[in-house]
């Protein structure tokens, strides 16, 4: 079976209950969940990677290309996420109320971003936001990519917006800077603040990896955390994307964490 997708968790301001976050794998033409909860125990070697093919939900058309994760017939941009308020698209439908947010990642990492306002809370989780507020609501996505694209060019706020994952990796296990962050939230009139705990009882960053074999610590954000001969490790589940999936544990090294030399 080929890894073709993932899903992080799901806040319960899109749906009754929380959603269990899993891999998306696809078995004959299948696509089917990998929960990814937490006390599981995951037994599979990476086999050859290609393209992820293309996906409608619960079918799978497979594709023999090479390029990883997907080919460049099968690569799309979702054009919406380089919008800066002119819309991209051959007619602009995101009309929706939105809101514009600060996402704080561990220690000190801050970000601008914007989002539907009844997803707000889901877009902060499925980033692995440590601390979150709601800062603006708008009437439409053009506006409000508008606001975003003029915060993160304001350099006296020192925002982003975008965080890589490896940097939210190294924040894992530390706490927020809330000295930073009280600071950046005086200079709004936030609506609503957050915090997030995803439940990993972290005291140091886990090693980065490319596996899916061993114990589910949890999840945070596409963030999966794995634990394996008494080590911590952090996979990115975009980094899976393509690869096929074989039964058995492999048999390779992985790097150990410092604290694994105490």
């Amino acid at each position: 079976m080929q890894v073709v997708g993932y899903e992080p968790e799901r806040a319960t301001d899109e749906c009754d209950a929380p959603s269990v976050p899993a891999l998306l794998v696809a078995r004959d033409g299948r696509v089917e969940r990998e929960p990814l909860v937490a006390g599981r125990e995951l037994t599979y070697t990476l086999g050859e990677r290609r393209c992820a093919g293309v996906t409608d939900g619960h079918e799978h058309t497979t594709c023999d290309r090479p390029k990883a994760p997907y080919c460049d017939v099968h690569h799309s941009t979702w054009v919406c996420a380089k919008c800066t308020g002119t819309c991209l698209k051959a007619e602009m439908d995101c009309f929706q109320t939105h809101a514009v947010y600060l996402a704080a990642f561990a220690p000190n990492t801050f970000k601008v971003g914007v989002t539907k306002l009844p997803r707000l809370v889901t877009r902060l989780r499925e980033q692995g936001a440590d601390c979150g507020a709601h800062i603006y609501t708008v009437s439409d996505g053009r506006i409000a990519r508008e606001i975003e694209a003029d915060l993160a060019a304001e350099p006296t706020l020192g925002l982003s917006d975008r965080v890589r994952v490896p940097t939210k990796i190294q924040g894992m296990g530390r706490s927020v800077d809330d000295g930073a962050w009280n600071r950046l939230l005086v200079e709004f009139d936030a609506l609503e603040t957050f915090s997030f705990d995803y439940g990993l009882g972290l005291d140091a960053a886990p090693v980065a990896e490319t596996l899916a074999s061993g114990t589910v610590v949890g999840t945070k954000g596409r963030v999966l955390v794995l634990e394996r001969g008494g080590d911590r490790y952090a996979v990115d589940l975009r980094d899976l994307l393509g690869y096929e999936l074989h039964r058995g544990t492999p048999s390779r090294e992985l790097q150990s964490s410092l604290g694994s030399f105490g």
